[in-house]
C-alpha cells in the first residue's frame, strides 16, 4: 500500500481524549466536593508526579513558565542580576528571566540543541545569579559540568525541564541535578492537562515549603502572610486531569521513544542530508519533538505539509535575534551554531498515537523527498 496521501497530525489531542467519560467522571467527583482551590488532588497529584520523577518534592502551579518565574524568585534572583542560559529555546525561558527581574545572559548552544556547557564560564560575571540550562526537545543538557561551576562559583542552577518530564542522564533524572526543575503541563506536552499547568520538582524541603508560599501569595495560613507570592496555583480541575495521565506516563515515553529509533534507522543511510537527533551515551530523551537538521529545510516543509504530513519549525528565529531581545545588545552572527540550527531545523509529528501507517508515510515522503 503507498501511503504518500496519508495525512500524519502533528497534534494527537483529538486522539487522547476521544473517550473523555473516564476524564468527566473523575471532574464531575471533583464538582460534587467544591474543592477547587488547592484541592485535596493537587495534593495527590504532587506526591504522584514526584515520585514518577523520582523526586522527593513537587509544587503544582499555574503553567511552565510561572514553575521556572517562581523556581528563580525562591533561589533569590532579582532586579540587577544575571541568569545564563541559550538563545536556542522557547521564549517562555528567557521570559521567565525577564519576569524574575533579571538580564538574561545567552551562552551558545552545541550540535544537540543545547547549551554548550564549556561556554559557560566566560559568561559568569560579578552579577551572575543562576544558570538555567534547557533540557530542550525532550534531551538532557550537558549537567556534570554545569553542577561543577555553579557549586565552584556559587550559582544557583534551574533546570528548565518543561519539555523533558521523565527524562534522565546516567539514571539521574531531570530535577534532581539542579536546585529546582521547571516542568510544564501545557496541552502538547508529554504529560498534559485540559489548559495551562506546571509542576517545579526540588530534592530540598526548604525550597519546597518556600515554593508552597510563593504560589499562593504568601499564605502560610488564610489571615497570614509570610511573604509577599502570587497567586499561581495549580487549578484541581487540572490535577484530575494529571492524576489519570499520569498512569501512562511509561507507555507515552516509551512509544515516543520507539517512534524516534525508528525515525533514526530509517534516514541513518541519509547523511548528507539529515542529522537525526544527536545524543550522548546514557541520556534518556523522551523525545517531546523530534527535530533533524535537514538540507533544503524550507523545500522540505512545503513538500511535506503538501503531502499531509503535518512538520512544524521550532523556532525560525533564536531568542538573540528577536524583537524583544534588542535591548540586550546581540546581534546577528554572535551565536552562529544557535543561528544555522534555526535555518536547518524541522520537528516531524512524533507522539504516542501514531499509528504504524503514519510514522511509515512520514519517512516515505522524506525519503522521497531526497531522492530515495
Amino acid at each position: 500500500m503507498r501511503l504518500e496521501k496519508l495525512r500524519v497530525p502533528f497534534s494527537y489531542l483529538d486522539r487522547q481524549f476521544a473517550d473523555m467519560d473516564l476524564y468527566l467522571d473523575d471532574i464531575k467527583e471533583l464538582v460534587k466536593t467544591g474543592d477547587f482551590t488547592i484541592g485535596a488532588p493537587v495534593g495527590e497529584f504532587e506526591r504522584r508526579i514526584a515520585e514518577k520523577s523520582g523526586i522527593p518534592y513537587s509544587v503544582g502551579v499555574a503553567s511552565g513558565t510561572d514553575a521556572l518565574i517562581l523556581s528563580l524568585k525562591v533561589m533569590g534572583v532579582a532586579p540587577g542580576d544575571e541568569v545564563i542560559t541559550t538563545p536556542f529555546t522557547f521564549i517562555a525561558t528567557v521570559g521567565a528571566i525577564v519576569a524574575a527581574g533579571a538580564r538574561p545572559v545567552f551562552v551558545e548552544s552545541n550540535e544537540s540543541f543545547l547549551i554548550d556547557s564549556s561556554k559557560i564560564e566566560d559568561a559568569i560575571t560579578d552579577k551572575t545569579r543562576a544558570i538555567m540550562p534547557v533540557h530542550y526537545t525532550g534531551n538532557v543538557a550537558e549537567m556534570a559540568p554545569i553542577v561543577e561551576i555553579a557549586n565552584r562559583r556559587g550559582l544557583a542552577i534551574v533546570e528548565d525541564a518543561c519539555q523533558a518530564i521523565m527524562a534522565s542522564d546516567g539514571g539521574q533524572p531531570v530535577g534532581s541535578m539542579g536546585d529546582a526543575a521547571g516542568i510544564s503541563l501545557h496541552p502538547l506536552k508529554n504529560l498534559n492537562v485540559w489548559g495551562d499547568g506546571g509542576v517545579i520538582l526540588t530534592r530540598s524541603e526548604e525550597t519546597y515549603e518556600k515554593l508552597r508560599l510563593l504560589r499562593n501569595h504568601g499564605l502560610a495560613t488564610r489571615d497570614k502572610v509570610t511573604v509577599f507570592g502570587q497567586n499561581s496555583r495549580l487549578h484541581s480541575l487540572q490535577a484530575v486531569v494529571g492524576i489519570r495521565l499520569l498512569e501512562q506516563m511509561e507507555w507515552i515515553t516509551d512509544e515516543r521513544r520507539s517512534i524516534a529509533a525508528t525515525y533514526d534507522e530509517a534516514f541513518s543511510d541519509l547523511p548528507e542530508f539529515i542529522q537525526t537527533p544527536p545524543v550522548r551515551p546514557g541520556v534518556r530523551h523522551v523525545y517531546h519533538l523530534y527535530m533533524l537538521r535537514v538540507q533544503r529545510r524550507d523545500e522540505l516543509l512545503a513538500y511535506l505539509i503538501d503531502n499531509g504530513v503535518e512538520a512544524k519549525i521550532h523556532y525560525p528565529i533564536p531568542m538573540h535575534l528577536q524583537e524583544a531581545a534588542a535591548g540586550l545588545g546581540y546581534k546577528k552572527g554572535d551565536f552562529p551554531v544557535s543561528e544555522e540550527s534555526c535555518n536547518s531545523i524541522i520537528s516531524l509529528p512524533l507522539h504516542q498515537h501514531l499509528t504504524s501507517d503514519e510514522v511509515q508515510a512520514t519517512i516515505e515522503q522524506v525519503r522521497r523527498f531526497y531522492g530515495k
